[in-house]
């Protein structure tokens, strides 16, 4: 019998956390389970329960929340016997749509009761550990504007990246590709990414080729383009073509120093953090377990997917209307009857 704990953060992503906890019982029977649902209260309250899985010797534990939830959730589990598995609710969900995960939750419980773990790979950055994707520029830049923004999802991102892309000025890097003989290369970029895995989220490829147990970061130079070629490179990073850009330059390594003129914001996984001019990444390999669908699906276009967050982003006030007015009228008639 395995032991499975869920991490349920209620306010954090995209989906509404009820339904996907009424279903747990359906893909965990407990002759076969011993589940426990814990749910998140404050910043950083994931990874506590996380560590609290660790000590009490949890098989699984799984992140039902957004990105950030998944990361805090991850970052408790390295280098532990303990594996991770996720819910995808998030706006993105770059990990769990690199590992093959369905997004809707009912597939995901599926996959993660089928208990298919694999130890892989992560990065750290300046000491920070992520999972998909670090980096500096107009990405990291990005990411603390749409962090500011308050907004969420596919729709805020693309506005913030329209907004911003136009006026952002590239900037001039070092790099210090670490190795058994170290090499410095300059480039002057609009980003430059570190990737474990393929995708920023939303199926947005920026190293297409990137595995998790290859023991390497595939680093993505994105040189300064004009504004009439950010469609193509838009539609080359959902179609898995970005390489074959000729703004794009790219190589592999295990370790590398980036150094820039000044200070300034880096991502992880998508989260802003200020650093230093100099910035450290590294790769640990095969160092965390994580469940897996092994069942891969043939990839494809994404293009009708997008649509339907799109739609979904759209809708979804919508479709909660009711629902809340429905709570309103409850409280109020409980009132009344008091």
């Amino acid at each position: 019998m395995k032991t499975v704990w869920f991490i349920v953060n209620p306010i954090s992503g995209t989906q509404d956390k009820k339904n996907i906890v009424s279903k747990i019982p359906v893909y965990f029977p407990e002759d076969r389970f011993k589940v426990e649902i814990k749910y998140t209260k404050y910043s950083g309250h994931a990874a506590e329960i996380a560590r609290m899985a660790v000590e009490a010797k949890v098989d699984i534990v799984v992140a039902v929340g957004g990105d950030g939830t998944v990361n805090e959730t991850a970052c408790a589990l390295i280098h532990t016997s303990v594996a991770l598995g996720i819910v995808p609710c998030g706006s993105g969900n770059g990990l769990a749509r690199h590992l093959y995960l369905p997004m809707n939750y009912e597939g995901a419980l599926q996959i993660i009761s089928e208990c298919n773990i694999r130890t892989l790979d992560y990065g750290l950055i300046n000491g920070q550990p992520f999972f998909c994707t670090a980096g500096v520029g107009f990405d990291a830049f990005l990411s603390d504007k749409f962090n500011k923004s308050g907004k969420r999802g596919l729709m805020s991102y693309i506005e913030n990246a329209l907004r911003e892309g136009v006026a952002y000025e590239p900037e001039t890097y070092e790099l210090e590709i670490l190795g058994t003989e170290s090499e410095i290369r300059t480039y002057k970029a609009f980003l430059i990414t570190c990737a474990n895995a393929s995708q920023y989220g939303n199926d947005f490829y920026i190293a297409p080729h990137a595995s998790m147990s290859d023991g390497l970061l595939d680093v993505t130079i994105m040189e300064p383009f004009t504004v009439f070629e950010s469609p193509q490179i838009a539609f080359q990073l959902v179609h898995k073509t970005i390489t074959q850009n000729s703004h794009i330059k790219t190589f592999r390594c295990k370790e590398l120093v980036i150094r820039r003129t000044r200070p300034g914001v880096i991502h992880v996984d998508g989260d802003p953090k200020d650093s230093e001019s100099e910035v450290r990444v590294s790769l640990v390999p095969k160092d965390i377990r994580m469940v897996v669908n092994v069942n891969k699906q043939p990839w494809q276009p994404p293009l009708l997917r997008m649509f339907a967050d799109i739609y979904s982003d759209i809708t979804n006030p919508f479709r909660e209307a009711p629902k809340k007015i429905s709570r309103i009228n409850t409280e109020l008639l409980g009132r009344l009857r008091r």
